[in-house]
């Protein structure tokens, strides 16, 4: 009898620790540098995607937010240059501002 209760309570224990572990990283989120990142998807992606390459000539879409607290859309461009663009669009899909990103921000 005690040996089905260490087996069970490894067991538990087990499963504690498996939940825990995954409430972690469902709190710590998927994404960029910012906590609650919500990437663009679907139609809004590529309406979002065409925006922006449009407004720039150039690049390529490196990460997408929606929600911004800068606008409503944000879609981040990597120039031929190399260097990140931010495009913020309105709900509609127009640029209402663009940010070159200091690349001292990402040390």
């Amino acid at each position: 009898m005690r040996r089905h209760s260490i087996i069970i309570g490894a067991a538990a224990a087990a499963v504690a620790i498996t939940a825990a572990g995954i409430a972690g990283a469902a709190q710590a989120g998927v994404g960029g540098g910012d906590d609650n990142e919500t990437p663009i998807t679907g139609d809004a992606l590529r309406s979002a995607t065409d925006a922006a390459l449009e407004h720039l000539g150039e690049g390529t879409v490196s990460e997408t937010e929606v929600g911004d607290e800068d606008s409503y859309y944000e879609v981040e461009v990597t120039l031929d240059s190399g260097a990140q663009v931010d495009v913020q669009l309105d709900r509609d899909f127009a640029v209402v501002g663009v940010e070159v990103e200091d690349r001292a921000d990402d040390d």
